[in-house]
């Protein structure tokens, strides 16, 4: 007959947890706009581009496993539209615009700060934190909020995002007001979906690369843009 051996219950002895495993995650920023200006098309085109990205991520396993998207909008207020959210997570809201109003983009970069500092994992002196951040700012317009903008774009030029990226859509926009804390700023020959489409499989392209880099010692350069978008 096979004999149990039962063993005594220690107590007063100090165990220690063993360390939980994650991944590191890459998280990308989007903060557009949705003014007024953007209503019709452009905005649709917004919409159609974020599923374009979303689509081609979603695609790469690697990316499917690291990146996650938070989306932030601007128009007469800011507004948080999702938090950071894995890709295989993620339900996609559809982004609308007022009929018209001012263009607080200083208060959509208060809100990013604020998500930043709540949101991405900071690495320690024993622990790894989540990637540098990717971000891109898109508007159609200048910033209604001069002081509270004057005041955020260099603090979130000094957040420690890896890239954040200018958009300029339309003749109207400020090149100076995102070349303050945006690097580089792009520009959008048209507001059609089919530049707003080429603007969003860049974004998807740069992240890919982004997203292939982490852990190396190797630096990626963000792709060129397409012929639609100029430098």
């Amino acid at each position: 007959r096979r004999r149990h051996t039962r063993y005594p219950l220690v107590t007063g002895v100090q165990t220690c947890a063993l360390p939980i495993l994650t991944v590191r995650r890459l998280p990308v920023y989007l903060v557009l706009d949705t003014s007024g200006s953007m209503a019709g098309e452009p905005i649709e085109a917004v919409n159609n581009g974020i599923r374009t990205l979303i689509s081609t991520l979603s695609r790469d396993p690697h990316a499917l496993e690291t990146v996650h998207i938070s989306i932030i909008t601007f128009d007469r207020t800011a507004k948080l539209i999702m938090p950071l959210t894995s890709l295989d997570e993620l339900n996609l809201p559809s982004i609308s615009t007022p009929d018209s109003g001012p263009t607080h983009m200083g208060e959509a970069l208060q809100l990013l700060e604020k998500q930043f500092k709540s949101e991405v994992i900071q690495s320690t002196s024993s622990t790894k934190g989540d990637w540098a951040p990717f971000a891109l700012v898109m508007t159609d317009g200048k910033a209604s909020d001069r002081q509270v903008f004057n005041e955020m774009a260099p603090r979130v030029k000094n957040l420690g995002f890896k890239h954040i990226v200018g958009c300029l859509a339309g003749d109207d926009a400020s090149e100076t007001d995102l070349g303050q804390f945006c690097d580089p700023v792009l520009r959008l020959a048209t507001m059609d979906s089919a530049a707003f489409d080429q603007l969003f499989t860049w974004v998807s392209t740069a992240v890919s690369g982004e997203n292939k880099s982490l852990g190396t010692s190797k630096s990626v350069e963000l792709p060129p843009p397409p012929k639609e978008i100029t430098l």
